[in-house]
């Protein structure tokens, strides 16, 4: 427009990009061309904003402003911040950019009366699936007249730079003059219901739960915090309500009359703010959105007069994230491999592949070939990595073993799937005779290996120690002639799958065997009077490298105390002088 496409865009244009729409921009253009139902409108990009900046040159005043100052103080950011939005609100728009927007907003009206806008703030760095930039920046409702919308626009392009915006950009490391504002104007949805809705629970991060939050008129008092709504949960695949609360919904926001709103009292605590039908619709166009982004979404829509409006939407960056490989699934059971461990940190890459082909060994014990990126077992979400049980859950003989295995390893995680078997969806399917024949074939040979350690401990324990050092030699020798890094890897690669057959099928029915034993002396130290700790009595068995390791201490602490020149350097020496 006026020779200048890219200051004004329509609101479903292809060129709606994330760099000259913005966020929430983009975003609405995707939701428009596929077809959902989005007030019409149009964009005020990017460039029109940097022009304004130029020509009004505040971009050498923002950095003044900002130059030195601590913008981990509250205070001074305010103060900052203030100075610059007052510069913004006092600065002229260009000639050719507001006959542009005149122009864009013309083509909204209907007849010669202005039609009524909603003039919303869309910042490039903003809507991002990793951040949350929500409510940073201004919404401006019922916009009438080119007067109002002038100004409108003027005080969202000032609203990049509230102390808010400003501290959230410095703490995520966003460089202040990279970011830019574009501005979106959309005809006004005088609603008679609003609010958002969930395509994943936010408060458990249910995927297979929706929650929709209600209120009547504007969304703004919902947004704002100024209202109790009606509160839903939803089954994600049918839009089924699973719990309603109604909300008191004391007060609403409307439009006014020749431009802005007014807040109302309203007496609503008995009624629902939408119908059953508008939320069963609600849930459908809340999965069309997710399917579109690929991602959960916060979705804010309007109702007025029978019609629903999708107003927004962007991701929900507070859920824990889903394995990839597990996205299209509805009901998986997994537990976290770190918390087991006491490990509740990120693993480094390498750690989890280590991890990754390790479990894939394990498919040899029941006649599988797998590698790390074929196996089913072992998954990684936000730089951990979790165990897929689900199998094993529906399964007869794979809920025994978990039910006996899981509370002598971790009875926290045990505690939990008893409680998630409960679901019907998950109940124990028929077993398969190629099953049982291959859940024999791993485990005979480690019930029998289990039963001969139990009556020759030390033959057994010597056995498996020549074993495993047979085992490492083998490999020590073909690293020694293996020399190229992609005959390492391999061999690392052979390693890794091995080692869970070593473990498992040899290793495993010495620590079963020990474990049965200290259950067995746990249960019957419970008969004997007084207060007994069966653990205590193991720290004296041999082959205890915790009490090796503290006689060790001992021994080298008593040598030290009877050499006099040694003691005196221990007590008098600081540690790193002694260290050296």
């Amino acid at each position: 427009m006026n020779g200048r496409p890219r200051v004004i865009l329509p609101l479903d244009s292809p060129a709606a990009t994330l760099s000259l729409a913005g966020g929430k921009g983009a975003n609405l253009a995707c939701l428009l061309r596929a077809g959902l139902p989005v007030p019409g409108g149009f964009l005020l990009t990017t460039p029109a904003y940097r022009n304004y900046v130029q020509a009004n040159g505040l971009e050498e005043m923002i950095g003044e402003t900002l130059t030195g100052v601590d913008l981990e103080d509250a205070t001074v950011l305010q103060t900052a911040a203030k100075t610059i939005r007052a510069h913004f609100e006092a600065g002229t728009i260009p000639a050719g950019l507001a006959a542009a927007l005149e122009e864009g907003y013309r083509s909204l009206a209907q007849g010669n009366s202005p039609v009524p806008v909603a003039v919303r703030s869309s910042a490039t760095a903003e809507d991002l699936p990793e951040m949350s930039f929500a409510g940073q920046q201004d919404t401006f409702l019922n916009v009438t007249g080119r007067e109002a919308l002038l100004e409108a626009v003027l005080r969202c392009w000032s609203s990049l730079w509230t102390a808010r915006a400003i501290g959230y950009r410095a703490r995520n490391a966003i460089p202040q003059m990279e970011v830019a504002l574009a501005v979106v104007v959309q005809k006004m949805v005088e609603a008679n219901a609003a609010g958002v809705l969930f395509t994943a629970n936010p408060l458990n991060g249910k995927r297979m739960e929706m929650v929709v939050d209600a209120t009547l008129g504007l969304g703004e008092a919902l947004v704002s915090g100024q209202v109790e709504p009606d509160h839903y949960v939803l089954e994600a695949d049918s839009g089924e309500i699973v719990r309603r609360e109604l909300g008191a919904k004391a007060l609403s926001i409307r439009s006014r009359s020749g431009g802005g709103t007014i807040t109302t009292k309203e007496e609503a605590s008995d009624r629902p703010a939408v119908p059953d039908s508008v939320l069963r619709e609600l849930a459908a166009y809340g999965r069309r959105v997710e399917r579109l982004f690929g991602t959960p979404q916060d979705v804010e829509w309007a109702w007025a007069k029978g019609q629903l409006y999708v107003l927004q939407s962007r991701p929900i960056t507070s859920l824990y994230p889903v394995p990839a490989r597990l996205a299209g699934e509805r009901l998986q059971v997994l537990f976290s491999f770190g918390a087991v461990q006491g490990m509740l940190d990120p693993m480094t890459p390498l750690g989890q592949d280590v991890m990754r082909g390790a479990f894939a060994g394990a498919g040899t014990l029941f006649g599988y070939e797998l590698s790390a990126e074929t196996q089913r077992v072992v998954y990684r979400a936000g730089e951990r990595l979790f165990i897929n049980v689900t199998t094993l859950v529906r399964h007869p003989i794979g809920r025994q073993v978990l039910r006996k295995a899981l509370p002598l390893v971790e009875p926290g995680v045990a505690q939990a799937l008893e409680s998630v078997g409960e679901d019907p969806r998950l109940a124990p399917g028929r077993l398969r005779l190629r099953t049982l024949r291959r859940v024999a074939r791993a485990f005979l040979p480690i019930f029998f290996r289990f039963l001969r350690t139990m009556r020759r401990p030390e033959q057994e324990r010597e056995r498996i120690q020549q074993y495993i050092a047979q085992t490492l030699d083998r490999f020590r020798q073909r690293s020694t002639g293996t020399l190229t890094l992609a005959g390492r890897v391999e061999l690392l690669e052979e390693l890794l799958g091995s080692g869970f057959d070593l473990l498992i099928s040899r290793v495993l029915p010495a620590i079963a065997t020990g474990m049965a034993s200290l259950n067995l002396l746990t249960h019957l130290a419970k008969a004997a009077p007084g207060e007994h700790n069966a653990l205590k009595l193991t720290r004296g068995l041999p082959y205890n490298v915790t009490t090796e390791m503290d006689l060790a201490l001992w021994a080298t602490a008593q040598k030290l105390r009877a050499d006099v020149h040694a003691a005196r350097l221990i007590t008098e020496m600081e540690a790193e002088a002694l260290a050296d």
